[in-house]
């Protein structure tokens, strides 16, 4: 074979060489531009580390359905695992939730984490939420009409045994997940329900209300302070009127309702009748609503971290 002809074979067997992982470097940009996709996908669905669920992918070979469902189930261990190791650690911040449906229900909640910077986070935000629904949901099993009024208050311990709407598990369960995403020990505290007859409205208020940025947030208000004011009267001044009244139910924080009887006792009074009127500190709150013939019936008053007393559960 001639030096011309073992050239021209030379070059053919290059050609064919750098041919090769040229193919083979495109074939790895396309599967690795996948599997980008893939993990953002699952990141976003599920809140976990992109360590994690690059993990979980690799487990299940890109299946996403099957790696999200053993991420909840990762994140389930190690969330109960967590709470048992950050039981003792005090959780003095958290948020209010503040749930309405229509002008005649009204549902409060506290949940409480270690830090605002969780407070603030979406996924401890949507646990308040689901603690909201749960109770919610829980008093439409119970009772299927409501009478003219009905207020029942929900403990820890009872709150915690609820069912969350997403998946029919406890909202301990819910809690727990929390605590293995966010890492820091969280508590479910308190619920309110309020139900009222159609003649009658429920006035509220959130102070320093965080704004729900998240779709999956709509319908619930968000703070660290929040009332609920029980009013009767002529249905189109209630709304404005059940509003300001809830504001100074925030900011006063009475301890009793009292009566338009009462005689004020100055800057200590605790009954909301008795008191000054936020607003308009001219009048009482008594005064304030019987100018608008409007009775208050009763109120409920959440304080984020305040130590409470024990209350009847209903």
């Amino acid at each position: 074979m001639s030096v011309y002809s073992i050239l021209r074979v030379v070059r053919a067997d290059l050609k064919v060489l750098l041919r090769q992982p040229a193919q083979s470097l495109h074939s790895s940009s396309q599967r690795l531009a996948a599997d980008k996709t893939l993990l953002v996908k699952l990141r976003k669905s599920t809140g976990y580390s992109f360590i994690n669920c690059k993990t979980a992918l690799d487990k299940f070979s890109n299946n996403v359905k099957e790696a999200e469902s053993w991420l909840h189930e990762q994140a389930q261990k190690e969330g109960w695992s967590k709470a048992s190791k950050l039981q003792g650690r005090k959780t003095r911040e958290g948020l209010i939730g503040l749930l309405l449906l229509g002008e005649q229900t009204a549902v409060m909640v506290e949940v409480n984490c270690e830090t605002d910077f969780v407070a603030r986070n979406v996924k401890f935000q949507q646990l308040v939420k689901e603690a909201a629904l749960a109770t919610l949901a829980h008093h439409q099993n119970k009772q299927a009409s409501p009478a003219s009024y009905t207020k029942s208050i929900l403990g820890a311990e009872q709150l915690s045994q609820l069912r969350s709407v997403s998946d029919g598990s406890p909202l301990s369960d819910q809690v727990a997940l929390a605590i293995g995403k966010l890492g820091e020990n969280m508590a479910l505290k308190r619920a309110v329900l309020v139900a009222v007859s159609p003649d009658c409205h429920i006035g509220s208020y959130v102070h320093g209300a965080l704004p729900a940025d998240d779709p999956s947030l709509a319908g619930t208000s968000f703070g660290k302070y929040a009332a609920l004011v029980v009013c009767h009267g002529e249905a189109g001044t209630l709304p404005e009127i059940g509003r300001r009244l809830g504001q100074h139910v925030v900011g006063e924080a009475p301890s009793s309702l009292g009566s338009l009887e009462d005689q004020p006792c100055g800057d200590l009074e605790t009954r909301l009748l008795a008191q000054s009127f936020l607003p308009d500190p001219s009048r009482t709150v008594g005064q304030y609503v019987q100018e608008r013939g409007v009775r208050v019936l009763d109120f409920v008053r959440f304080e984020c971290g305040e130590i409470v007393e024990p209350e009847q559960q209903t």
